[in-house]
């Protein structure tokens, strides 16, 4: 009796495991697009990195070129332009996470506020539209306006009885244009994901809060700010993974000789060591070791998020 009840699950259970699996087809199969780009280019290419422990030539190949270990790793760490790169990449860097990485936020919030719609879609189309202006357009418009001689702002200036802004010869004046510009141009298209998780709190918490005699500033900071904190922390420990990458077209356009010492980051110096002077194999340290400074902030900021509650990333 009891083996014919085990025989008769069996058989029940056996067609639910095939309909299980073919109901969950589509899905896995939405997953390999995703799936093979990474591995095709993210995974595959890592390989490429044994040329950071050769002396690497194309010609022969990465199997042939000879193997140096830690020379290459040596001389860069020994470099003598090593450290004023570093503290111009973290400058940069920090400039990035501390001002331009909440710009996002603030603007979601106003915008959220909005009360008129025609205002809002307005302003929204406005403050998207730079992301989609390529860099080389941002800096010449830049460029053209500032100009010493026939800027349309210099001379506005000029005749209003200020002294002309030398955005290109001053170095002093390289970092705040290059935060400017990318807040310009990233703020409003990085707002997107806010607004919408903004949408997504329970309307019901506003008018709760109203009813209690809360105001606009302190709905936000006890209901917006809290819905959307999540996405925040996640976002922020995300960038955190591309500290190091500041952006060689930006940082490489508004680059010139007089202010070569503020603006030469690693970026510059791969494209000058590796593109210029082909040396393959130690512009493929420096692109390591970016990354692996990028692995370890994202590993303990998500390990501090964990232990402050939040879910992180993992």
């Amino acid at each position: 009796m009891r083996n014919a009840l085990t025989a008769s699950q069996s058989t029940v259970r056996q067609p639910r495991r095939k309909a299980w699996k073919l109901h969950h087809l589509p899905f896995y199969m939405m997953i390999i697009p995703g799936l093979l780009y990474f591995i095709v280019f993210k995974y595959i290419p890592m390989f490429g990195l044994l040329i950071s422990f050769q002396r690497y030539d194309p010609f022969v190949g990465i199997l042939q070129s000879p193997w140096v270990g830690l020379d290459n790793f040596q001389r860069f760490f020994t470099d003598a332009d090593f450290p004023l790169l570093l503290k111009n990449t973290f400058l940069f860097a920090g400039l990035d996470i501390l001002l331009f990485f909440p710009a996002p936020i603030v603007l979601a919030l106003l915008l959220n506020e909005a009360r008129i719609k025609f205002i809002r879609n307005t302003v929204q189309t406005i403050m998207y539209a730079p992301h989609f202006i390529s860099w080389v357009v941002i800096v010449s418009l830049t460029m053209t306006l500032f100009a010493s001689e026939g800027g349309a702002i210099n001379q506005w200036l000029v005749s209003a009885g200020f002294g002309p802004i030398e955005l290109f010869t001053k170095a002093e004046w390289l970092r705040p244009m290059w935060l400017l510009q990318n807040i310009w141009q990233g703020a409003g298209w990085g707002s997107i994901l806010y607004l919408a998780t903004m949408a997504s709190i329970d309307p019901s918490l506003y008018e709760a809060a109203k009813v209690d005699g809360a105001g606009r500033l302190r709905q936000i900071w006890h209901i917006t700010l809290p819905g959307i904190r999540y996405v925040v922390v996640v976002l922020f420990i995300l960038r955190l993974g591309n500290f190091m990458d500041i952006g060689f077209e930006h940082i490489y356009l508004l680059q010139n000789p007089l202010n070569t010492h503020v603006s030469d980051v690693f970026d510059t110096y791969v494209y000058r060591t590796g593109i210029l002077q082909r040396d393959y194999s130690y512009s493929a340290v420096v692109g390591m070791f970016k990354s692996l400074v990028g692995l370890a902030l994202v590993l303990g900021a998500n390990r501090l998020a964990r232990k402050f509650g939040e879910e992180g990333v993992y």
